[in-house]
């Protein structure tokens, strides 16, 4: 069962829940943070191991040019090394394919087995938006269509502009990639979503959402079904 640990306002959906692009223009963060005053994929042989360095790292998390929309290079510079992806030893009893969010720490975990684990650097819900439970993937998109709620545009008028939608592409909320969350047959407003912008991770910035740098995004929505259980660690 999700245990709602303070969720600030009521009607909040997952699309005012996310922030993450550079300031600057009319986006996630822009829309987001101004909100709070008032969110081909590499397989497991391209995991980042423990000793690799920035220079390995920056082929790895390399533009991504024959997508949809090109996503730029992750500038390694404004990444903390060990928010890189990898292999780790995380004893779990969760099955291989699980996700668990881990969002005092800022990762999330997909269980391969044998002991083993992805780990992935990701941002996560903000003080006052923390939440813990089971829930499932019950849907997935590539390049979402956007739609900002009608709390976020009565705060922000400038949100109005997108109140049929704002097309898939960089500057999109949910970015490339999205997994949205579902408990008993119901979406709960949160997602797992792709941003471009390496300094949310490790930060607290989201209204529940959990976002991942876009190339490990790639990896783990190519490698989770729908029905793929979730679970949220307590904060």
């Amino acid at each position: 069962m999700i245990r709602d640990e303070g969720i600030a306002e009521s009607g909040d959906s997952s699309e005012e829940a996310l922030s993450g692009l550079a300031p600057g223009r009319l986006n996630r963060r822009s829309f987001l943070l101004g909100s709070a005053a008032g969110l081909g994929a590499a397989g497991l042989a391209g995991c980042v191991s423990d000793d690799m360095g920035r220079a390995e790292a920056a082929r790895f998390y390399a533009a991504v040019p024959n997508e949809k929309y090109p996503i730029p290079a992750v500038d390694i510079g404004k990444l903390h090394p060990k928010y890189f992806r990898k292999i780790v030893r995380y004893e779990s009893k969760e099955a291989p394919g699980t996700i668990i969010v881990d969002p005092a720490n800022y990762y999330v975990y997909r269980i391969e087995g044998d002991g083993n684990a992805t780990r992935y650097g990701a941002n996560v819900s903000r003080t006052g938006f923390l939440w813990s439970g089971d829930v499932y993937v019950g849907r997935k998109a590539e390049w979402p269509t956007w739609t900002p709620p009608k709390e976020m545009m009565a705060r922000q008028p400038e949100a109005r502009k997108y109140a049929r939608g704002m097309p898939g592409g960089l500057e999109n909320p949910l970015g490339a990639r999205v997994l949205y969350l579902y408990k008993n047959g119901a979406y709960t407003v949160y997602t797992i979503y792709s941003t471009s912008d390496p300094e949310t991770i490790g930060q607290g910035i989201t209204s529940g959402c959990t976002g991942l740098l876009s190339q490990d995004m790639l990896d783990l929505y190519s490698r989770t079904p729908i029905k793929t259980k979730v679970v949220m660690l307590p904060a």
